[in-house]
């Protein structure tokens, strides 16, 4: 019996929250995998039924052991299997005929185990969606709802102290996510849910993700990922996190993986799987921490319920250095160091010592200690500053005056309603203990600090950028109308540049000449210099066999350069077919940009723009979004550019229009979403900009029939 959406989001809400659990495989000794989740139900107070199965007891801890699944008296919400891998199968079987619909499953010997474990696990998934049973693993730790109490884990995580707070955590990792829970509760900010998805047989981590974030007691969501197969479900879930107004923090590993493909394409050679990945959750308003320990420092600036109005930081500091440091960091991350308004100087001109520095950073000094009126009235003042939109204050050591320090930052908080973080070095771990009780955000190193501001405007700066663009959703374009005979592969210059036009992509003219006598005719129709380039299926980067002539303009140099092209391609590419030569008038634009489209894997079609030419490659100064995306989310592509100067005039050349390009770029996405079925790769290099906007001269467009029913797209 396959379960419908609506039936399996219920019970995967019952799952997490279930009523009751029976424990296939429970163990008397708690000491035991198949023991601890009882030991930690019992312990940690869980109020619904326990039901044990194991034919080698009548009872464990007091409670009835029932010899089988069939046996049960009633059928559980969730079971947890703790049995050889074997068994599990059968297991699943006999929880389907049971009626029971939810199970994690803590046993290994599946997909991690090689291809004889990969088949057993496909075998157990098949099995499980005939029998209805949605599964968590297998090879997985459980989870934890701490609202609950309930413990369908043996994770040694849950031996300390687990109350609950504000946070969803999902880990594909078991004892790498361990380590992250134990340092969230070190920190104090408490685990709401605590999930480990396993292998992800069934259950994935959007999936588990997207029910625990509708728990109104959830602040933020945070996740560690080692892959990504669905990239429509973490689109999807990032949006539903946008509407409810929770940040989701990745850490995601791989990041310096050579993804890169063999492709006809520059934008298929550019799009590493890291690279994609990082653009798209950017897309979407996801953060990204680098390691556990930025995921700890984002979270914690997210958790509390102040938001940044704006990216403006303001520092107050015992040490000029360190407010230089931070200052350094901050230009890098994007936040803007803003100066002071003249009245916030005033106020503090009336508090600060003579020898203290009033700009931003303010630098108190150390004389707050004899008189701590002068770094409260000095912090409240800078927060009060309308460019202000998130402050820090750093200090040192302070092990003597811990008790004024707390209270002084105390008042602080009660005056002002702008967020604001103490970094704390070498800080007395009762001292950090205080503040956080309080709840104020205490980081022990500046740019740490500086970085977890920066995330929290970077949210704050997305959900005001989602909220202006409205709720209308993105749609692609209507499907062009293609012959019926297409044949994949390489498609010709012609037709490829008629379908894009049609699409409203600003394309160069073209023709195609099958000797010198058309090639000299469509020179003589262009009316001035002409491009000449080979046209072949198996020639996809021209340049690279002197398949590309420019600016010819009389008629011995167009029939020499046609029979020139043919000469070099032959030579370079005995076996490529040759159609012939593109005559093409010479376009105008001083930049010079690359666009592109490949259909990832993962995410469906990706479109790319960077800045152009022969080294493009080698640059590889490019932008990354997911189709479709309208000029809003282009002209953010723009300002990802590492040379994105060029387009706003250098050296007496004049700006171009970005808004020009930004409607091509989004009109481009909108043809490249509802082409995702038949097209592979397409590659515009080079589009040239110049005072009448964007035109691609060269077009190199692959179709490649996707015979999947993949989601990437959806």
């Amino acid at each position: 019996m396959t379960l419908s959406n609506l039936d399996r989001a219920e019970v995967v809400k019952r799952l997490i929250h279930p009523r009751s659990i029976a424990v296939i495989g429970a163990s008397a000794d708690f000491g035991k995998i198949n023991g601890r989740p009882l030991k930690h139900l019992l312990e940690k107070g869980y109020a619904g039924r326990i039901l044990p199965v194991n034919p080698k007891y009548r009872e464990i801890a007091g409670m009835r052991c029932h010899p089988d699944i069939e046996s049960l008296p009633e059928a559980a919400d969730l079971a947890i299997i703790a049995v050889p891998a074997a068994e599990v199968l059968g297991a699943v079987e006999a929880l389907g005929r049971r009626g029971i619909r939810a199970a994690v499953i803590f046993s290994s010997g599946f997909g991690e185990m090689g291809a004889a474990g990969r088949a057993r696990e496909e075998a157990l998934a098949q099995r499980a969606r005939e029998c209805g049973v949605v599964l968590c693993g297998p090879n997985c730790l459980g989870f934890i709802n701490a609202f609950d109490k309930v413990y369908a884990t043996f994770s040694q995580y849950a031996d300390g102290e687990t109350g609950p707070g504000p946070i969803a955590f999902v880990t594909q990792s078991g004892a790498f996510g361990t380590a992250i829970a134990a340092l969230v509760r070190q920190r104090g900010l408490g685990l709401g849910y605590f999930i480990n998805t396993g292998n992800e047989a069934d259950l994935g981590f959007s999936e588990l993700m997207g029910s625990v974030i509708e728990d109104p007691r959830i602040r933020v969501a945070a996740g560690y990922l080692e892959g990504l197969e669905d990239g429509a479900s973490l689109v999807r879930l990032a949006q539903r996190c946008q509407e409810l107004g929770k940040p989701l923090v990745l850490t995601k590993v791989g990041r310096m993986a050579s993804g890169a493909r063999a492709a006809a394409s520059h934008t298929g050679a550019l799009a590493v799987e890291d690279a994609v990945f990082d653009a798209v959750i950017r897309q979407y308003g996801v953060l990204r921490a680098r390691n556990e320990e930025q995921m700890l420092d984002m979270l914690e600036a997210l958790s509390q319920p102040r938001t940044a109005a704006g990216n403006g930081l303001g520092m107050a500091t015992q040490s000029g250095g360190a407010g230089v440091m931070m200052a350094d960091r901050a230009e890098e991350m994007g936040l803007a160091v803003p100066e002071l308004a003249p009245a916030t100087r005033a106020r503090l001109t009336e508090v600060m010592p003579a020898f203290g520095a009033m700009g931003n950073p303010v630098d108190v000094t150390g004389q707050f200690v004899a008189r701590p009126e002068l770094l409260r009235e000095s912090v409240v003042a800078l927060m009060d500053d309308p460019g202000v939109h998130v402050g820090i204050v750093w200090l040192q050591l302070m092990t003597a005056h811990v008790d004024v320090l707390v209270r002084i930052f105390g008042e602080i908080q009660a005056r002002t309603d702008k967020p604001f973080f103490v970094c704390w070095v070498a800080a007395p771990q009762e001292a950090l203990r205080r503040l956080r009780a309080l709840g104020i955000v205490a980081y022990t190193a500046g740019e740490r600090a500086v970085e977890a501001a920066a995330a929290l405007a970077r949210w704050n700066a997305f959900r005001q950028r989602a909220a202006a663009a409205g709720r209308q959703a993105l749609r692609p374009a209507a499907l062009p109308a293609l012959p019926t005979d297409l044949r994949d592969g390489v498609q010709p210059t012609v037709q490829a540049t008629e379908w894009l036009r049609a699409a409203g992509v600003p394309m160069a003219p073209v023709a195609l000449a099958h000797d010198e006598d058309q090639a000299v005719a469509l020179w003589r129709a262009a009316g001035g210099p002409v491009a000449l380039k080979i046209e072949s299926p198996d020639i996809t980067h021209k340049t690279e066999v002197g398949g590309v002539l420019l600016k010819l303009d009389d008629e011995a140099a167009v029939r020499g350069g046609f029979a020139t092209l043919m000469q070099r391609a032959a030579a370079a590419e005995p076996a490529a077919r040759l159609h012939g030569v593109v005559v093409q008038g010479m376009a105008q634009g001083h930049v010079e940009l690359v666009v592109g489209v490949q259909r990832d894997s993962v995410f469906g079609m990706v479109v790319m723009v960077g800045i152009g030419g022969v080294l493009v490659e080698v640059l590889k100064d490019v932008a990354f979004r997911r189709a479709p995306f309208d000029e809003r989310e282009a002209l953010q592509m723009l300002c990802e550019l590492r040379m994105g100067a060029l387009l706003d005039g250098v050296r007496g050349q004049s700006a171009v229009d970005r808004n020009a390009i930004a409607q091509m770029l989004a009109g481009l996405s909108r043809w490249a979403a509802a082409m995702q079925q038949r097209l592979a790769e397409l590659d515009l290099n080079p589009v040239l900009v110049g005072p009448d906007g964007p035109v691609a001269v060269d077009c190199v467009m692959v179709l490649r029939e996707q015979h999947t029913g993949s989601e990437a797209g959806g």
